[in-house]
């Protein structure tokens, strides 16, 4: 097996982590490779969230990822959100979500309440 595992600190310790990953995947858990692995990948997460931190996804299109997700139509957000010219308008960035509206979909949905409070993508434009 590879050398004895260390914290990542440079992109070549990240490079060849994400290379012994793919030699690894596949490895059953609780071997001595499928504990190498879950510990690569939290290693590999850490420096991740570290050096490419990423932004919360837009309120919109954070809706319209869980619509697909679940084959929804705009006609199934009516309870969550209001009627259907109100869902066209918070869908064409019109007008923002309300607290009901964020509860409604956080409950129904499942979308993290954080997600859907962030400005949209407009608003911080504005």
């Amino acid at each position: 097996m590879a050398t004895d595992l260390k914290p990542i600190r440079t992109e070549a310790d990240y490079e060849a982590a994400l290379a012994e990953v793919e030699r690894l995947w596949g490895a059953k858990g609780g071997t001595p490779k499928g504990d190498r692995l879950d510990v690569l990948a939290t290693l590999i997460e850490a420096y991740e969230t570290k050096h490419y931190p990423m932004d919360p996804p837009d309120p919109i299109e954070a809706i319209r990822f869980r619509m697909e997700q679940q084959g929804l139509t705009r006609k199934d957000l009516e309870p969550m959100i209001g009627t259907r010219n109100r869902i066209a308008e918070v869908f064409n960035r019109k007008r923002g979500l309300s607290i009901e509206m964020i509860r409604n979909l956080h409950d129904k949905l499942g979308i993290s309440a954080e997600v859907l409070i962030r400005p949209t993508r407009r608003e911080e434009a504005a």
